[in-house]
C-alpha cells in the first residue's frame, strides 16, 4: 500500500467503515463496500483540497497549475535518499524504516555514473 499518498484514510475512519457496514462477515459484499466508501472519502478529500487551494487566489490561474498542485511529482531518488539519510543520521525511524532507508541510498548510490 502507498503509505506516504495524502489521500490515504486513516485507521479510525477504516474502523468506523467496518462497524457501519451492513456486512459482518469478510465477503465480496463487505470488500465492494469499504472501495465504494475510500472511493466516496478520497473523492470528498480531494474537493476540499482544490476549494482549499483556489480560495483566496485570483482568477488567473489555470488548469495546468491547479493539476500541478493537487498531484505534485513524486520526490527524485536523490530526493528520497537525502530524506533517508536524514532520517537514519538523527535517529528519526525504527529499525524496519532504517532498512528501508538504506535500501533507498543503496539505490540511489546504485543510480550514479561510475
Amino acid at each position: 500500500m502507498i503509505n506516504n499518498h495524502p489521500i490515504i484514510p486513516p485507521p479510525i475512519v477504516r474502523e468506523q467503515w467496518q462497524s457501519e457496514s451492513p456486512f459482518r462477515l469478510v465477503s465480496l459484499e463487505r470488500e465492494d463496500y469499504m472501495i465504494d466508501r475510500a472511493a466516496q472519502w478520497g473523492a470528498n478529500q480531494e474537493l476540499e483540497a482544490c476549494i482549499e487551494w483556489i480560495t483566496g487566489r485570483d482568477w488567473t490561474w489555470t488548469s495546468a497549475q491547479l493539476r500541478t498542485a493537487r498531484r505534485p511529482k513524486p520526490p527524485s531518488l536523490k530526493e528520497q535518499a537525502l530524506a533517508a539519510l536524514h532520517a537514519v543520521a538523527t535517529g528519526a525511524n525504527d529499525t524496519r524504516e532504517q532498512h528501508q532507508d538504506l535500501d533507498t541510498i543503496r539505490q540511489a548510490l546504485e543510480a550514479l555514473d561510475d
